[in-house]
């Protein structure tokens, strides 16, 4: 989600949905390397305050003071809890001893979230994300109860390993096996596709909410289960450009992020073809695109709310 998931993109899908329809957000990672973030550079990646639904900053690094300090700063920041990532199956990520190259060491995972426990006292929850495991999920209780003894309040478990980056194959006993290992709450991520995912994994798992990541960008409304039009679809699209232009972002900037959805987007059957697909995602000139979706939106479009609780992004 790394580079889509910014401020803007936020904004927009928050100002869709109420806090029952959608129950928190998330930013994209701040990566923390050999050196904590200030404040300052911690609430431009917050974002402005987007009212009712809680939004979070999440954290991924291997240095446990750097993110201890850093979680420092997030404290004064508005935030509604700090997210750690030991999830992340890039190879930036693992190259930095980071993110899901953590799941090999339960017992780091821990010593990490305490310090960032004890870095945010009372004042703010602390959150852990794993995968299921390394290579195989042998050690997903292991993993879950290390995020627990460090004092997470919430755990967030994708079903996939790290091996399984983010295949096709999907296993939701992991999420179970997470579940029945810990008292905390549970959140399950991965292999959501639709709507009616989210109370079939509560269902099959146990799990006490969903995260939806990469099927948002394709559905937005995927959280309420809104059926829209294109209209509807093309004014999110117009909308999200807008709000990029209104932080400094160039015709050139708006149009490749514009694409970065439009490779993935079926909401409002606004691509009615594959065919149409490539049409939109072969134009260079990046104005024209920008028109495109402007005249197709007819920048008219009020995107409205729908209800279903208990879900995150």
């Amino acid at each position: 989600m790394e580079g889509v998931t910014d401020p803007c993109f936020r904004a927009v899908v928050l100002a869709q949905h109420g806090p029952q329809e959608l129950g928190g957000a998330c930013t994209e990672f701040l990566r923390v390397v050999d050196h904590s973030y200030r404040v300052g550079q911690v609430e431009k990646h917050l974002g402005p305050n987007q009212g009712s639904i809680p939004v979070g900053v999440q954290l991924m690094g291997g240095n446990e003071a750097c993110l201890a300090a850093t979680a420092e700063s997030v404290l004064q920041t508005e935030a509604s809890f700090l997210d750690l990532n030991f999830g992340c199956p890039t190879k930036g990520a693992l190259n930095g001893c980071a993110g899901a190259a953590l799941l090999r060491e339960p017992a780091r995972i821990e010593s990490i979230v305490r310090a960032c426990v004890r870095a945010c006292g009372q004042a703010l929850p602390v959150t852990a994300k794993i995968r299921a495991g390394w290579d195989d999920a042998r050690s997903v209780e292991a993993l879950a109860r290390a995020a627990e003894a460090g004092g997470a309040a919430l755990l967030t478990i994708h079903c996939r390993t790290r091996s399984e980056h983010y295949t096709s194959d999907i296993d939701w006993t992991r999420i179970s096996r997470a579940v029945s290992s810990v008292r905390i709450p549970v959140c399950g991520n991965g292999g959501v596709q639709c709507h009616q995912d989210l109370e079939r994994m509560r269902t099959e798992t146990g799990c006490a909410y969903v995260m939806i990541g990469h099927a948002a960008l394709a559905d937005p409304w995927i959280f309420s289960g809104r059926e829209v039009d294109a209209q509807t679809a093309a004014s999110f699209l117009h909308a999200y450009g807008l709000a990029l232009m209104g932080a400094g972002a160039g015709p050139r900037k708006r149009a490749a992020r514009l694409k970065q959805l439009l490779k993935v987007w079926r909401a409002g059957n606004l691509l009615p073809s594959e065919a149409e697909r490539q049409e939109w995602m072969a134009e260079k000139n990046s104005e024209r695109l920008l028109e495109r979706i402007a005249e197709r939106a007819c920048a008219t479009e009020t995107l409205g709310n729908a209800a279903s609780p208990r879900n995150l992004a």
